[in-house]
C-alpha cells in the first residue's frame, strides 16, 4: 500500500492534471474490479488504467489503486480477481481513490471492453460517495471489435479473451483491473489501425461505429 499512497499523493497533488486536460490526443483505457458480478450491488474494489496517445501505449501515465472499505466478496471471487479481505481493508478510502482517479483521467474520452459494467461500477461508487459522477464519453471496444473484424470470429458478442486470443495479445494477469486495462489498450491499438485503414479515425468515429454495431445486435 505504500506506493498506493504515495502515488495517490502524486495524482492529488495535480501533477499529471495539466497534462491530461492539454492533451487533445490522450485517451484512458480503464477497467475495474468488483466484489461480485453485479456492478448496481457489489463493491468497487479496484481501478485500474493506462493513457494512449497517437502515438501508442504510454507505461509511465498509469493508474492502478485498490479502493478500501468493508471486506466483501465470496473466496471464489476473491480467487478470480485476487483483492482478498485484507487488501481491501487497507485499501484507499473510496472518496481519495475516486477523487484520485477522476484526477488522472482528466479531460480525456474513457475506453473499455463491455464497458456499462465499469461505467455503472464507478457511477454507483461516486453515488454511494455523495461526489458527482465521472460524465466523460466513453468507447466500448466489445461491439467496436465485431464492427471493424467480423470475419475473425463471425458475429455475436465475444469475450475479451477471445479478442486478445485472436489478436495474439497477452495479459500478465487476467482480471486484474491495471493488467486487463494494459491488454484492452494494446487491443485498442489494433481496432484503430483496422479502423483507419477502412478510413475511420477519431474517437467520437469509433464511438458511432461501435454503438451502430451494438444497435444492429452483433455485439453484446
Amino acid at each position: 500500500m505504500t506506493f498506493l499512497r504515495r502515488t495517490l499523493g502524486q495524482w492529488l497533488g495535480g501533477r499529471r492534471r495539466e497534462r491530461a486536460a492539454t492533451h487533445a490526443g490522450r485517451w484512458v483505457v480503464v477497467d475495474t474490479e468488483t466484489s461480485g458480478l453485479d456492478p448496481a450491488r457489489d463493491r468497487l474494489l479496484a481501478i485500474g488504467g493506462v493513457a494512449v496517445d497517437d502515438d501508442g501505449i504510454l507505461p509511465g501515465d498509469s493508474f492502478e489503486i485498490v479502493v478500501g472499505g468493508e471486506p466483501a466478496g465470496d473466496a471464489r471471487n476473491i480467487v478470480v480477481h485476487g483483492i482478498g479481505h485484507g487488501a481491501q481493508a487497507a485499501g484507499i478510502p473510496v472518496p481519495e481513490a475516486l477523487a484520485a482517479f477522476r484526477d488522472w483521467g482528466g479531460a480525456s474520452p474513457r475506453v473499455g471492453f463491455h464497458t456499462e459494467f465499469d461505467r455503472a461500477a464507478l457511477r454507483n461508487a461516486f453515488a454511494a460517495a455523495g461526489m458527482p459522477r465521472d460524465d466523460r464519453p466513453w468507447l466500448d471496444l466489445a461491439p467496436l471489435a465485431g464492427a471493424l473484424a467480423p470475419k475473425t470470429y463471425g458475429y455475436g458478442g465475444r469475450s475479451l479473451d477471445d479478442w486478445l486470443a485472436a489478436f495474439g495479445i497477452e495479459c500478465a494477469t487476467r482480471h486484474n483491473a491495471a493488467a486487463d486495462a494494459l491488454a484492452t489498450a494494446e487491443l485498442l491499438l489494433r481496432l484503430r489501425a483496422i479502423a483507419a485503414k477502412q478510413g475511420t479515425h477519431g474517437f467520437d468515429a469509433l464511438v458511432k461505429a461501435s454503438r451502430a454495431q451494438k444497435w444492429l445486435g452483433n455485439a453484446d
